[in-house]
């Protein structure tokens, strides 16, 4: 199976070396690794380009924002399963891949899913600021409020083909609506990989200003209403959910 991870990039300068390393330092072998830009102006270009030869495929254009341009990376994605990592992001362990292509073999998985931990940005002293531990599908697990971590969720290309890409309309909460879309349908064959798949570095767009904490409530709520999972109440579990995450971390052993 081969599998394309698709990298959105707008002025990472300070991160985007590490986000490669960590692609390229995967132990599995068939990774198709794309970078889509947004036109940088600071050193990012610079940096993808003296990894010409680790990376797959170079985009830098304009765009309308991070799902404009993870939706550019699936339109030209030629892997057997689609997958993220951000600009700010790194994967946990050079076995993360491996993983979840067992899953997909092991358990003819449609969707793949695992953990996510927010660390802070010292680069001396990271330190984990919040522990997103998912669980197990349960159809109405989409009531409360539950989703999986973006980042850990490798969907087939298949997938996309039928159920679209993200909408763009929603600048910060596409990836909650794809989700209710896919995870919804009870023919899709959801599998949780019970372990740490992705580092993610706090002060991401939704949580970076109280207008943005308002525009995402806003469009969490119109998602909800629009894949008809629930109403006020969802939301509100939603948003509780996320208090439980602010726990020290624990270790999970991969069961899949």
């Amino acid at each position: 199976m081969k599998v394309s991870i698709i990298t959105a990039t707008f002025n990472s300068e300070k991160s985007i070396q590490q986000t490669i390393n960590s692609v390229v330092n995967q132990d599995y072998a068939d990774i198709e690794h794309i970078i889509i830009d947004g036109g940088s102006t600071d050193a990012t270009l610079e940096i993808i380009k003296k990894n010409n030869g680790r990376i797959s495929l170079l985009v830098s254009e304009k765009d309308k924002g991070i799902y404009d341009a993870l939706n550019k990376g699936i339109k030209i994605a030629t892997g057997d399963i689609v997958g993220f990592l951000n600009s700010d992001d790194v994967f946990d362990n050079p076995q993360i891949i491996s993983r979840v292509i067992n899953c997909f073999k092991i358990k003819k998985s449609d969707v793949v899913y695992g953990n996510l931990i927010y660390q802070s940005k010292n680069e001396s002293k990271k330190r984990t600021i919040r522990y997103w531990r998912s669980n197990a599908f349960n159809p109405g697990c989409l009531w409360y409020g539950w989703m999986p971590p973006h980042p850990t969720l490798y969907c087939k290309k298949e997938i996309y083909n039928k159920f679209g890409l993200f909408d763009d309309n929603f600048k910060i909460s596409a990836d909650y609506d794809f989700i209710l879309r896919v995870f919804k349908e009870p023919t899709i064959n959801k599998t949780y990989l019970p372990t740490i798949m992705v580092k993610m570095n706090v002060g991401g767009a939704s949580n970076k200003s109280i207008k943005n904490i308002i525009q995402k409530s806003t469009e969490d709520y119109k998602a909800i209403r629009n894949n008809k999972i629930g109403g006020l109440p969802t939301l509100i579990l939603k948003n509780i959910r996320k208090i439980g995450q602010f726990n020290a971390l624990k270790n999970i052993k991969v069961r899949c």
